[in-house]
C-alpha cells in the first residue's frame, strides 16, 4: 500500500508505516495540481494543518482509504466529502494531551511571574528586578472552561499545586469532575470567581468568540490562558482588557488567523505572553500522534476498527440504507433533547421501537450522541462515541423493543442530569418524511429541519396569537406550527413553530416578558445559519 505524507511527522510514524510492509513517499512541498497528481495513487495520506484536503483531493485519488491527520484538528479535511468517497478520516486526539496541558500551566506561570518580560529585559542588559510582583499560583483559584482531555489532565496538574478549581462544562458528569478536584459551576460563575481562567474547547459556531468584553469584566482582574482554540476568546477585546487593566494579564498560545499577523493587537500589550502555537510541540508528542496514525492506517487496511475514526460507519453495507433516514433524525432529536434541557448533561439514552429495533443501530446512537455532544466536541461516531461519553463521565445506554403502539419505527433520545430528563421522538413517514413526533411528551408533529421556536405557556386563550403577533411584528415568518397540551384546558401546553427567519434575542426576551408564557426556547438545525 502506497501512504503519501505531505506534512513532516515524526520518524517513528514513518518507520512504523515501513516496517508494516507499506511504501512511504513524503512530498512536504506539494500544494495545488502537484498534490493531486500525487494522491492520485495512494491509498492513505497523511497530513497535519499545512495541507488543504478538500472536494478536489478526494475526485483525484480513487485509491484512498483513509487521511489521518497527525494532531487533533481536522479543520484542513472536508469530512463530508471524505464520507462521500468512501474515505476514512481520523486524527490523534490524545497524542498531545499531556504536551498542550503542560505548556497551559507553563503559560500560566510565564503570565503570574511576568518571566518572558523579565528575561527580555536582562537579556539586554537591565536589571529590573524591582519592576515586577509575581502572582502565587498557591491558594488562588482555577477555572476551566472546558473540562475535556486537556482541561482534565490541567486539572489534575494544578490541583496538585494547590490550586481550587471550578470548571463550566455541560457535557460532563459531576462525579467525574469531582474526582478530578473540580467543583462544576455555571458559565458565568466561574469567570466570576476564577483568578486565573484557561480555555479549553474546540471551535466551533458556538464558541467562537466565547469570551468577550463581557465576560472578560466579569473576571475583574487575574489572568487568562488561552492555549486551545483561535478564535475562542476575542483578541482585540483581550488586548483592551488588559491594556487597560481589568486583567492583570494574559498568556495566549493560538489566534483566530495564523501565522499571526505584525498587527495583531496582542503582540503590542505588554502583559500579554504570547507563543506561536507550541502547545502539541515537544518530541514526545510529535512521536505520540505519528505513531497513532500510522496504526489506524495498519488497521484500515486490515478492514479493522480506527479507533479515532470520525466517519466511518460501523454497520453492513447491506443493512446502511435501512438506517440511513434514521441518522440525521437522532442526531437533531439530540440536539433538541441538548438545548431543551435546563442543566448539565449526566445521561443519554437511545430507545428503539418497532421496525428500527431489528437492526444494527451503532451507527444511528453515534448519531444521536454526535447531536448531543456536537457543540463542544469533536465529530462522533460509532467507534469513539462511547469513548468520549466514558471521558466525560456521561451514561449511555441503548434499549429496544419490537412493540409500537402508534408508528412503525421510533427513535426516542433521552438526556437527563441529576434532577430531571426530557425526550424527544422522531420517526420516519412513507418516504423520505421525518418528523419529530414528541417532545417532553408532548406530540407535536414538527419538521425536524432549520429555524425552530419551543415555546411552553399555560393553556389559555390568546396565547398562540400572541406569540404569532410578537414574531410577525418583528418580521419572523412561521412555516408551520404544532400545539400540544397534556392536560385539560388551563394546563400547560407546547408549541413548536418552524420558522423562515433568525429569532433574535431580544424578541425572545419580549414573548418571555408575558406572564402567560413558561419559557421560551430558538434552535437551529442541520446548520442553518442564523
Amino acid at each position: 500500500m502506497k501512504v503519501l505524507v505531505t506534512d513532516p511527522i515524526a520518524d517513528a510514524g514513518l518507520e512504523r508505516l515501513r516496517e508494516s510492509g507499506h511504501e512511504v513517499v513524503t512530498d512536504y512541498d506539494a500544494e495545488g495540481d502537484a498534490l493531486l497528481e500525487a494522491v492520485s495513487d495512494a491509498n492513505a495520506l497523511v497530513v497535519r494543518s499545512g495541507t488543504e484536503v478538500d472536494e478536489t483531493v478526494f475526485e483525484a485519488a480513487p485509491n484512498l482509504v483513509i487521511v489521518g491527520r497527525a494532531g487533533i484538528g481536522v479543520d484542513n479535511i472536508d469530512i463530508d466529502a471524505a464520507t462521500d468517497h468512501g474515505v476514512i478520516v481520523a486524527n490523534a486526539p490524545e497524542g498531545n494531551v499531556r504536551a498542550a496541558s503542560e505548556h497551559t500551566v507553563a503559560m500560566a506561570f510565564a503570565a503570574a511571574r511576568s518571566i518572558p518580560q523579565a528575561h527580555a529585559r536582562l537579556k539586554d542588559g537591565e536589571w529590573a528586578k524591582g519592576d515586577y510582583l509575581g502572582t502565587e499560583l498557591n491558594g488562588k483559584t482555577l477555572g476551566i472552561v472546558g473540562l475535556g482531555r486537556v482541561g482534565q489532565e490541567v486539572a489534575k496538574r494544578l490541583d496538585g499545586l494547590g490550586m481550587d478549581i471550578v470548571a463550566y462544562d455541560p457535557y460532563i458528569g459531576q462525579e467525574r469532575a469531582e474526582r478530578l478536584g473540580a467543583e462544576l459551576v455555571e458559565f458565568k460563575d466561574c469567570l466570576e470567581r476564577a483568578d486565573f481562567l484557561t480555555v479549553h474547547t474546540p471551535l466551533t459556531p458556538e464558541t467562537e468568540d466565547l469570551i468577550s468584553t463581557d465576560e472578560l469584566e466579569l473576571m475583574g482582574g487575574g489572568y487568562l490562558v488561552n492555549c486551545a482554540r483561535g478564535g475562542v476568546v476575542d483578541e482585540d477585546a483581550l488586548a483592551a482588557a488588559v491594556e487597560n487593566g481589568t486583567l492583570d494579564g494574559a498568556a495566549v498560545d493560538v489566534f483566530a488567523d495564523e501565522p499571526v499577523s505584525p498587527d495583531n493587537p496582542l503582540l503590542a500589550v505588554e502583559d500579554v505572553v504570547v507563543t506561536p502555537h507550541l502547545g502539541a510541540s515537544t518530541s514526545a508528542a510529535q512521536e505520540n500522534v505519528a505513531t497513532s496514525i500510522a496504526d489506524q492506517i495498519d488497521a484500515a487496511f486490515n478492514e479493522e476498527p480506527v479507533m479515532n475514526a470520525l466517519n466511518a460507519p460501523s454497520v453492513d453495507e447491506s443493512a446502511f440504507p435501512r438506517i440511513r433516514p434514521y441518522l440525521d433524525l437522532a442526531e437533531t432529536a439530540g440536539k433538541i433533547g441538548a438545548q431543551l434541557l435546563d442543566g448539565r448533561i449526566s445521561s443519554v439514552e437511545v430507545t428503539y421501537e418497532g421496525d428500527i429495533a431489528d437492526e444494527d443501530v451503532d451507527l444511528v446512537t453515534a448519531s444521536a450522541l454526535k447531536g448531543v455532544f456536537e457543540p463542544l466536541e469533536w465529530q462522533v461516531n460509532a467507534v469513539n462515541a462511547p469513548k468520549i461519553a466514558e471521558e466525560r463521565g456521561i451514561d449511555v445506554t441503548e434499549s429496544k423493543t419490537m412493540q409500537s403502539e402508534d408508528f412503525q419505527s421510533l427513535v426516542t433520545v433521552t438526556v437527563g442530569n441529576d434532577e430531571e430528563s426530557l425526550s424527544v421522538c422522531g420517526t420516519q413517514f412513507a418516504g423520505d418524511d421525518p418528523r419529530i413526533v414528541r417532545i417532553d411528551g408532548y406530540r407535536v408533529d414538527a419538521i425536524p429541519h432549520g429555524r425552530m421556536l419551543v415555546a411552553r405557556n399555560y393553556d389559555t386563550p390568546g396565547v398562540i396569537g400572541f406569540i404569532g403577533s410578537v414574531l410577525g411584528d418583528n418580521d419572523v415568518n412561521i412555516a408551520g406550527m404544532f400545539n400540544a397540551r397534556r392536560a385539560d384546558e388551563g394546563g400547560e401546553a407546547l408549541t413548536v413553530y418552524n420558522l423562515d427567519n433568525h429569532v433574535p434575542d431580544e424578541v425572545r426576551e419580549e414573548l418571555l416578558a408575558d406572564e402567560r408564557i413558561i419559557d421560551v426556547k430558538y434552535l437551529t438545525l442541520n446548520g442553518t445559519d442564523e
